[in-house]
């Protein structure tokens, strides 16, 4: 017979792992210094708003995405109703100066705290709200990483 996943298991490697993927390298999947924000801060705001195909996105239309994503999903694990979206909108973003690039970036890092703080202080996990929201939080932002990374080739 299987034993459940004590709470405090899963959080802790879901925490981990959120770590490596926003700030701190650790060897878990990301080679060093590659993490979103350690990425994010090697960018200027013109680098950022370099479209990378004609009608792609910009590396700083992906982070305004991730920070609506963010947001969206950690009021899901808090079982909050969103109400209609408009995920168009999240990507409204194309060109930055400096002052827009620090600002879009601050709202990714605070989006990430508030979603680290809902993840420590959840009691219960029960499923597709919780669980599987913060998965798709992990896998959302791992996808993002990489494109980005990616788009690095292409806007340097």
């Amino acid at each position: 017979m299987s034993q459940p996943v004590p709470v405090d298991v899963f959080r802790k490697e879901l925490l981990d792992v959120l770590d490596e993927t926003f700030e701190n390298t650790q060897g878990i999947y990301l080679d060093r210094n590659t993490s979103l924000f350690e990425t994010l801060a090697t960018l200027s705001p013109e680098q950022a708003s370099r479209a990378i195909a004609p009608s792609g996105a910009t590396i700083a239309g992906h982070v305004e995405h991730m920070c609506f994503y963010l947001d969206v999903l950690t009021r899901c694990i808090e079982r909050v109703p969103s109400g209609k979206l408009n995920w168009q909108d999240s990507w409204k973003v194309t060109g930055v100066d400096a002052e827009a690039w620090a600002a879009t970036v601050e709202r990714l890092r605070v989006a990430h705290q508030r979603t680290l703080s809902v993840i420590r202080n959840q009691e219960v996990w029960e499923g597709e709200d919780d669980i599987g929201a913060s998965l798709a939080i992990l896998a959302h932002t791992a996808s993002h990483l990489g494109a980005i990374r990616q788009a690095l080739h292409l806007v340097r």
